[in-house]
């Protein structure tokens, strides 16, 4: 089985550049564009950029087969909204409201679908690697 503190670390490489990501965001788009639609893009800007570190790092996960990759990713997901929440209302004091925004799809959030794609991330890219590796073999 894989190893829960391999998948922690890989979340908090993912956590420190979503981080570095939204705070270049807030500062550089968020004036133009508002909060939310800043929010909107961040998940077009912020995907390549999580499956690029998952890229690199699924192989020392060591999952050995889907079912492990697909536990990795809803552990991923449980962990990011956890924090998201956590940090987005005690930390910067985001209203429940504004937060819930971000992931209502009828209202334009898009969180739901980066989300999405970064809890199939492991998955995804192991099956990619594997393609990639038998099309060069």
């Amino acid at each position: 089985m894989f190893r829960w503190g391999r998948a922690f670390a890989v979340w908090l490489l993912v956590m420190v550049v979503e981080f570095v990501h939204g705070t270049a965001r807030w500062i550089f788009l968020r004036p133009y564009v508002g909060d939310f639609r800043s929010g909107q893009i961040g998940v077009f800007t912020g995907t390549p950029l999580i499956l690029l570190v998952v890229y690199f790092c699924e192989p020392w996960l060591r999952a050995r087969n889907s079912g492990e990759r697909l536990g990795i990713g809803l552990f991923w997901v449980a962990l990011t909204l956890a924090f998201e929440f956590g940090f987005g209302h005690y930390v910067i004091h985001r209203s429940w409201e504004s937060l819930g925004a971000e992931y209502n799809l009828l209202h334009g959030g898009l969180m739901p679908i980066g989300l999405a794609i970064f809890g199939f991330s492991p998955w995804m890219l192991s099956k990619l690697r594997r393609a990639r590796e038998e099309a060069t073999a």
